[in-house]
């Protein structure tokens, strides 16, 4: 069975590349349901501007397909709520100065 754990730390190997800090410390993953085989993600970006949310989307979903006994991984990008960076980890924070 696949867990929620697995997924995230999945997706700790996908980084911002302008940043340099994985989406899941960055607090941009905002929902994992996984059915089955299938996880669904919700997931926003820093900004609508990202010049690389096409990339970090496909690293997602090739991330998530490493997963043992994953079939499908969709993702639905959204923009409400906004990301702040009230979202992001301690661990980002302190990589980014912010504690």
């Amino acid at each position: 069975m696949i867990t929620e754990e697995q997924v995230k730390n999945a997706l700790k190997e996908v980084f911002d590349p302008e940043i340099g800090i994985n989406v899941v410390d960055l607090g941009l993953i905002y929902d994992i349901k996984i059915d089955g085989p299938n996880i669904h993600l919700t997931m926003t970006m820093t900004t609508p501007a990202c010049p690389v949310i096409p990339m970090i989307l496909d690293n997602a979903r090739m991330a998530i397909g490493k997963v043992e006994g994953v079939k499908s991984a969709e993702i639905d990008l959204v923009w409400d709520p906004p990301w702040t960076p009230e979202r992001m980890s301690e661990d980002a924070k302190a990589q980014l100065g912010m504690v």
